[in-house]
């Protein structure tokens, strides 16, 4: 592991070990992506509210979490998709009972992809054809480009295989590719989004997490 990455696994092993700083430090490089990732969820008049249960989650399970940087990732991706779940079957009136993913299969994003959390990563045009793919196409994009999880690690967020997780992304960037094809004034956008990862061998403000992080922590 080298630059980015070698930080932010230190920085995760140091709010374990109940460093506020370090944690503000986490939070800072993980959530634009990962609201940007529950936006495709969620839409985005809610996203922000669901990603902050998520963190809430994430400060009070930290103690829990074993990994690198690639696996915090995923780890916390799984989180926001779970809250993501439990928000839509409470915004439709149902109950939470436990377990059912197909209520995000095949549904449309409902908005810009990542918007304003993930602009240095590619153009807005880009993103908002994004938003227009199937959502198993969409979370498979934003999982793998814009949060940057390997392939095994979106497929164990998505609970699928991690061929059909490989299978979504390839068809969800050849249908991009098409639209930006459609639409001169996006020609290239494809080329500011960053490649794809394969595996390697083997609101809430952040002040707010990482006050119940240290509260949580006191609790234990």
């Amino acid at each position: 592991m080298l630059g980015d990455d070698a930080e932010l696994t230190a920085a995760v092993r140091a709010a374990q070990d109940g460093d506020e700083t370090a944690f503000r430090t986490v939070y800072r490089a993980v959530q634009p992506r990962l609201l940007g990732y529950v936006r495709t969820l969620v839409g985005d008049p809610d996203a922000e509210d669901v990603a902050s249960e998520a963190w809430l989650q994430i400060a009070r399970d930290l103690d829990r979490f074993s990994g690198d940087a690639d696996r915090f990732r995923g780890w916390a991706a799984r989180i926001a998709r779970n809250r993501a779940l439990d928000h839509m079957r409470m915004r439709a009136r149902r109950p939470a009972i436990g377990g059912d993913e197909t209520e995000l299969t095949g549904r449309a994003a409902e908005s810009d992809t990542a918007g304003e959390a993930i602009e240095a990563l590619a153009t807005d045009s880009t993103l908002s054809l994004i938003a227009r793919l199937p959502q198993d196409q969409a979370e498979a994009v934003v999982l793998r480009v814009v949060v940057g999880l390997d392939a095994k690690s979106a497929a164990e967020t998505l609970g699928k295989r991690a061929g059909a997780v490989r299978t979504a992304a390839h068809r969800g960037l050849k249908r991009l590719a098409e639209l930006l094809g459609d639409d001169p004034e996006s020609a290239g956008g494809l080329d500011a989004l960053p490649p794809q990862r394969e595996p390697r061998g083997r609101a809430v403000t952040s002040a707010t997490v990482t006050h119940t992080r240290a509260r949580t922590q006191k609790d234990m």
